[in-house]
């Protein structure tokens, strides 16, 4: 392997002059998060990162100038030998696009390439800028690799639609007379998700509904019109990444309030807004991802009652809250406590391949958000509306073939950790789709890299805690086969027995996944 270049007195070893003025090096785990599943293909690990660094700079997503991490550090986040990411950067030097000097790290080179033009407005802070233009979260980079033999343990959502979607699609009549544009949602649609809120206790009219393209979309609609640069967002910590990358990208300030055994810590959340007045709360307070943790009636209650009096906008994030192993356990909605904003999808029940979701919320935010989304889409899907409406009109076995399948692969893979890796933890769930281990030592970062190189993506735990903790912990969801669960955790266990970490970070940097 190439060893250290030797210290040059005055230019890099390519020829090229150091770029005056380099950009703050990104923290080595913002660089992980965006390499995204690099060691996954065939070849020399050093050539297959030199291949994805290779691309991230073309992309313009490392400009010219930026200082990369030192060899040891991102050799441990990357959970390989010092030696690879010497011969990774070492490739790169030789073709140009890297130069290294002693003393001065190894930056890339200037004026690298033409895509640097591409590279996008708000991006010129490098990696290290607080506006989120584009993510580097693994939850979604995942998605968007080439289909492989990799097992995606990463991102839950049903990988088989029911048999109810196609029949409502064979049945559909597409209406005769209408252009199609329905930027607030089809009426049907929005009737029908309305007389589901009014069928849990919460008063509910068309008006007061949205529907959106998906939930993720529904999160972005809010965060665009209710936050601004430098407002705060109070966060759970941990909680779903998704959102975290959203607010970022709204240059909002994340307030995050630790999250225990029965949910988020509700005086503490109630002392922030008391404190720092945020812009918007965002809670997913039923089986709240990726905890699975279930917040008591009580202090539910409280919390809507706080962010009322103080004026702070609520938002539940009701993607999950569906999904109880017990599916007769009765549960009350935050939005019955007073004004919340909530969000819900049929991604998690049905399939996400459907893509709808919706808002609820008082009529006047719900026709400003309505005017937001003419701008970006005009309206979600005409047809997947009324497939989406047929499906709520008898949801009742759609829902309960759902739960039937969660609650049994929730019982095998944690049947398949005790067996194969007996010294990882995590509390049983009573719903949602996933479980949130603990690791015996190391850091979930660097045994995701790892579990890559093995055929498995998992999610880090420190991807969704904007505390900065969360450093030992790994989210797996229970959504798979029993066999395909069966043959992910055997993976797993073989990246465990060669797994062997470096010294613990303490706290996971606040920015390493938002690029």
């Amino acid at each position: 392997m190439p060893a250290e270049p030797p210290s040059l007195p005055s230019s890099s070893s390519s020829g090229l002059p150091l770029p005056p003025g380099p950009l703050p090096p990104p923290s080595p785990d913002v660089l992980v998060a965006r390499l995204g599943r690099w060691s996954a293909g065939r070849g020399p690990l050093y050539l297959l990162l030199a291949a994805r660094l290779r691309r991230l700079i073309d992309e313009g997503v490392l400009p010219p100038g930026t200082l990369l991490p030192p060899d040891r550090r991102f050799a441990t986040a990357l959970a390989v030998g010092r030696t690879t990411v010497v011969a990774a950067y070492d490739t790169l030097r030789q073709e140009g696009r890297l130069v290294r000097r002693q003393g001065s790290g190894t930056r890339v080179a200037p004026a690298a390439l033409p895509a640097e033009r591409l590279r996008p407005a708000g991006a010129g802070a490098g990696l290290g800028t607080p506006r989120v233009r584009e993510t580097s979260n693994p939850l979604f980079l995942h998605l968007l690799e080439a289909p492989d033999d990799v097992i995606l343990l990463s991102c839950a959502a049903p990988d088989r639609a029911p048999d109810e979607l196609a029949e409502a699609y064979r049945s559909l009549e597409l209406p005769v007379g209408d252009l199609g544009y329905h930027p607030a949602g089809l009426g049907v649609l929005r009737e029908a998700v309305a007389a589901r809120y009014a069928e849990r206790g919460v008063p509910t009219g068309p008006d007061q509904v949205l529907v959106t393209t998906g939930a993720q979309q529904a999160l972005a609609l809010l965060a665009r019109l209710l936050l601004a640069p430098g407002d705060g967002v109070l966060v759970e910590a941990p909680t779903y990444p998704g959102a975290l990358d959203l607010f970022r990208e709204a240059a909002a300030v994340p307030l995050p309030v630790a999250v225990g055994p029965d949910g988020v810590d509700v005086a503490e959340a109630v002392r922030v807004m008391e404190r720092h007045r945020p812009a918007l709360a965002y809670l997913v307070p039923r089986f709240q991802n990726p905890t699975g943790t279930v917040l008591p009636p009580l202090a539910g209650r409280r919390l809507v009652e706080a962010a009322n009096a103080l004026g702070v906008p609520l938002v539940d994030d009701e993607a999950l809250a569906d999904l109880a192993f017990d599916a007769g356990a009765p549960w009350t909605p935050l939005s019955a406590y007073g004004e919340v904003v909530a969000v819900g999808s049929l991604s998690k029940v049905v399939w996400g391949g459907i893509r709808i979701g919706w808002v609820r919320g008082p009529a006047p935010l719900i026709a400003r958000l309505a005017r937001l989304k003419a701008l970006h889409d005009l309206g979600s899907d005409v047809p997947a509306q009324l497939a989406a409406a047929r499906l709520l009109d008898g949801f009742g076995p759609v829902l309960a073939a759902r739960t039937r399948t969660v609650r049994a692969g929730h019982a095998h893979l944690r049947a398949e950790l005790a067996r194969l890796l007996p010294s990882w933890s995590s509390v049983p769930a009573t719903g949602g789709q996933t479980l949130w281990v603990l690791l015996p030592h190391g850091d979930g970062v660097s045994f995701a890299q790892l579990a890559l190189r093995h055929g498995v993506a998992v999610l880090p735990g420190a991807t969704a805690d904007a505390l900065g903790g969360s450093v030992r912990r790994l989210r797996l969801h229970f959504l798979a086969s029993p066999e395909v669960l069966t043959e992910a955790v055997r993976r797993l266990a073989a990246a465990w027995a060669e797994y062997a970490p470096g010294p613990e970070p303490a706290r996971a940097a606040l920015h390493a996944f938002t690029l």
